[in-house]
């Protein structure tokens, strides 16, 4: 498949290109993989499975600067109901899943998006629902707050700063607009607020080729400032490393910034984070059922190893259990600092 266009009309590169890109480089940087065993004694290996990451699609309302996983309006991939209820059966039948957690794109664009969850709601398990916030104020999906409420979903949305310049430049014209006003809608229906049992969560990334700064004290100054200028309020701030992949790798090959990146992760590399990494505990599910160790394997096509197939459709729990984690020099990313992860920092 051909990359889509930047801003800048440049091509981005495929995923086949993007791994080419990332194995020619790989000998300039210590192996991910190797830097692992030696701290660990062995391969990285799965722990119990507990969360279910669902993409159910590439198609966004937004073209987001670093979007990792290249989505835009333009994207025609979508997951159909078919792989929707063989990701039901999973969740019915893998006492240890308790996260079901979607993705895109948007995935409330998918046009089986409320019926999933619908379903999901009747399995006594945490759904998460990662959401751009600004499609929750176009119209044909203003309702999704009160059925987010309805079924008790957790949300966790992009706000890669409280200014609106900042969150312009990376997402687009007038998104911090849009988004304040979901933020608030969100926050009329309850969530973000102490008591209400109904969960929000921002998400934080660098702008450039930087590692984010501290997870707790920037989560008090959203905080503050959130409060203080909107009247917003909100549970955590979750801190994500940009990943060397996608628009953001296209970002870094463009401005030559890529062997500087790399560098900084490489140095940063923090061996209390790897009891934490999340592709020990989750298991990532493309739009077409493909599975994968986690998101950003996803997107460099890069799926399970475990000689029984690579689809939902094809293996079991069993199959995939204490296999081998698939990891490449991009993984140096979510070991980096303080660590990252779909649910922000953690070592």
């Amino acid at each position: 498949m051909n990359g889509t266009l930047n801003k800048a009309g440049h091509r981005l590169a495929s995923a086949t290109e993007q791994l080419s890109i990332l194995e020619n480089r790989e000998q300039q940087f210590p192996s991910f993989r190797a830097k692992t065993k030696e701290v660990l004694g062995h391969a990285l290996k799965t722990a119990p499975l507990e969360i279910l990451q669902v993409n159910l699609g590439k198609m966004c309302n937004q073209t987001c600067e670093h979007c990792h996983v290249d989505a835009g309006p333009d994207r025609k991939e979508i997951m159909t109901k078919e792989i929707m209820q063989e990701c039901l059966k999973w969740v019915a039948t893998v006492p240890t899943i308790q996260t079901v957690d979607l993705t895109g794109g948007a995935p409330e664009m998918n046009p089986n998006f409320r019926w999933f969850v619908e379903e999901l709601s009747k399995l006594n398990v945490e759904i998460i629902v990662r959401s751009n916030l600004t499609i929750l104020v176009t119209n044909k999906f203003s309702d999704l707050p009160e059925f987010f409420k309805k079924h008790k979903v957790t949300v966790i949305s992009s706000m890669p700063c409280y200014s609106a310049v900042n969150v312009d430049k990376q997402r687009g014209n007038g998104v911090f607009d849009k988004s304040i006003k979901a933020l608030q809608t969100l926050n009329g229906l309850g969530y973000g607020k102490e008591g209400s049992g109904l969960q929000l969560h921002l998400v934080y990334n660098p702008g450039g080729p930087s590692l984010p700064p501290d997870q707790h004290s920037l989560e008090a100054d959203y905080k503050r400032e959130l409060k203080q200028h909107f009247d917003i309020e909100f549970n955590s701030l979750y801190t994500i490393t940009n990943m060397p992949i996608s628009r953001f790798l296209d970002f870094l090959l463009i401005t030559e910034k890529y062997e500087t990146y790399m560098q900084k992760l490489v140095d940063a590399f923090n061996p209390m984070a790897i009891d934490g990494l999340m592709c020990r505990n989750t298991l990532s599910v493309g739009y077409d059922g493909k599975l994968y160790d986690c998101d950003f394997n996803q997107m460099l096509e890069l799926p399970v190893v475990c000689g029984r197939g690579t689809n939902i459709t094809d293996v079991t729990s069993k199959d995939l259990a204490e296999r081998n984690i698939v990891t490449g020099q991009h993984c140096y990313g979510c070991t980096a600092g303080a660590g990252s992860s779909c649910q922000g920092a953690f070592a």
